[in-house]
């Protein structure tokens, strides 16, 4: 299964800070994170075409936390 930026819901959370849901399109399972990884979410959230390497770093930082 692919994973795509439609797989993720962001919402700002303060100063330098997203709060990250990743939902699983398999099993619908939602998985949260708050993170100060910028460069992370500028490269995912604020691109038109998000890598799939940092969309999968994104997933298991949000299913790790």
């Amino acid at each position: 299964m692919v994973i795509k930026i439609s797989d993720f819901n962001f919402m700002f959370s303060g100063y330098g800070h997203y709060k990250v849901t990743y939902t699983s399109p398999k099993t619908g399972k939602q998985f949260t994170t708050t993170t100060d990884n910028m460069p992370l979410v500028d490269a995912t959230k604020n691109s038109e075409n998000p890598k799939v390497k940092d969309l999968v770093h994104l997933k298991n930082i949000c299913k790790n936390k």
